[in-house]
């Protein structure tokens, strides 16, 4: 197998906004991507094991939706459910730019609403 030391399980947890005041970790998505040694996504690494870059979307009391990181022409990322395009894909804001370690924040873009996220758990795959 592979050496595959640079995938991470990340959790993201919804951050404090106006309809969640405290944040919730009831919101959120769960990834397995590649990480550089900064803490940044890895578009190398991904390109070579795209099919183990998944995500989990959970939103309260909604069925999880579970998807693939993709890695878009022009560096951006999103996440996708639906391979036959049905879907639309979230997008992340600048996550090429974002580091994933603890405590840190994204942005996601879901339907018309981008949301901020707290990094919460950083695990070896």
């Amino acid at each position: 197998m592979a050496n595959l030391k640079e995938f991470k399980t990340i959790r993201l947890n919804l951050a404090r906004s106006k309809d969640f005041p405290q944040g919730s970790d009831r919101h959120g998505y769960t990834l397995v991507a590649p990480l550089d040694a900064e803490g940044h996504l890895d578009p190398v690494a991904w390109k070579k094991h795209r099919e183990l870059c998944r995500v989990v979307r959970f939103w309260g009391p909604d069925e999880e939706d579970v998807g693939h990181l993709v890695h878009r022409p022009g560096g951006s990322w999103a996440f996708t459910y639906d391979v036959k395009g049905d879907e639309d894909d979230e997008s992340g804001f600048k996550l090429q730019n974002h580091l994933f370690r603890l405590n840190e924040y994204v942005s996601i873009r879901d339907d018309d609403e981008t949301h901020t996220f707290r990094v919460v758990e950083v695990n070896d795959l």
